[in-house]
């Protein structure tokens, strides 16, 4: 198999709420997959099926080969779980934590004193490994979460939204230490609202809005939907936005054209941001467009703070994509 995940048709209503509404989802073996999505996009509840903790109302679930409903015991030996929230106990220290851990699922004694000392190595805490948790910064605690989750060595680990609410340092340690699992061949399912964390990580992208994948696939592919590189110009005053915006498409090879004033697309996909007096427009040849613009500012007597090319975002595309799919629903209801 060359499939850890797959999900197709998934379901799942509480009450009269579509929790999931039809999730589709294939993660390959040995890559991490991230799940996108705003709060209640269905991400957790996916979680939650994947994991055998809840059951799809409909829908077809297989994680490492096993049917998630049928083979739920044979699942769980299969996977880890790191939810939103630490599991661990601060009075106890980093390797007590991993001990307990080990017996909890059924390693001998010294067995689990073995895997906590390859775990605490592992992550880096070896050091720390006998201080009591409640003396860790937020991304020890994360590590140490993380090493608990790994305590039978799974086939697929479940990270649910894994870096909220730490800082900078605190997510850039918790990368590093997916990183080094995907390296030795675990298979990752990530969920997360910071787009950064999947551009960082994700070896494919699944966007998640209403319960349902409304775009899947690699950061690059997803950013080229909004059509590749883009050049960005910040005028020192705001009166000179639309003067700037209407000679964009020109200075970088299209025609005349004014984007909007209230940071909605314009003509030849020319947007304006008159709060931060950003002009946007794409570009295909990246220096070509950059010496062209800064030209066209300088005949015109148009005074810019800062002028930069740069690829477009996963949270624009996200916001392109949900936004089309709002709309979509509007029209529905306004037709019913």
């Amino acid at each position: 198999m060359t499939d850890a995940i797959v999900v197709e048709g998934a379901r799942k209503r509480y009450g009269e709420k579509r929790a999931l509404d039809g999730l589709d989802l294939v993660a390959a073996r040995g890559t991490v997959h991230g799940v996108l999505g705003p709060n209640g996009a269905g991400k957790t509840t996916a979680v939650r099926i994947m994991a055998t903790l809840l059951r799809a109302d409909e829908g077809r679930v297989e994680i490492a080969g096993c049917d998630a409903r049928r083979q739920a015991r044979e699942v769980r030996r299969r996977i880890g779980l790191l939810g939103q929230h630490a599991a661990v106990d601060e009075e106890l220290s980093g390797r007590q934590n991993l001990e307990m851990f080990g017996r909890l699922h059924h390693l001998g004694a010294r067995r689990a004193g073995v895997r906590a000392d390859e775990l605490l190595a592992r992550f880096g805490l070896a050091d720390t490994g006998r201080k009591a948790v409640k003396q860790y910064s937020g991304g020890m605690r994360r590590r140490l979460d993380l090493a608990a989750s790994l305590i039978t060595e799974p086939e697929v680990l479940f990270l649910d939204e894994p870096t909220t609410g730490l800082d900078p340092r605190g997510r850039a340690e918790v990368w590093e230490s997916v990183r080094s699992l995907v390296g030795g061949g675990t298979t990752v399912l990530l969920t997360t609202q910071y787009l950064e964390e999947a551009d960082q990580l994700a070896d494919r992208v699944s966007l998640v809005d209403h319960g349902r994948v409304i775009a899947e696939g690699t950061t690059d592919d997803l950013k080229a939907r909004l059509g590749g590189d883009r050049i960005d110009v910040v005028v020192r005053d705001g009166a000179e936005l639309v003067r700037a915006a209407r000679l964009l498409p020109g200075a970088v090879g299209g025609t005349d054209a004014l984007g909007g004033t209230d940071g909605v697309g314009g003509t030849d996909g020319v947007t304006v941001d008159a709060d931060r007096r950003l002009a946007s427009a794409p570009v295909t040849d990246r220096m070509e467009a950059l010496t062209r613009v800064v030209r066209a500012l300088q005949e015109e007597g148009i005074e810019a703070e800062d002028i930069a090319v740069r690829r477009p975002t996963l949270d624009e595309v996200f916001l392109r994509l949900t936004a089309g799919r709002t709309e979509d629903q509007n029209r529905m209801k306004e037709a019913v």
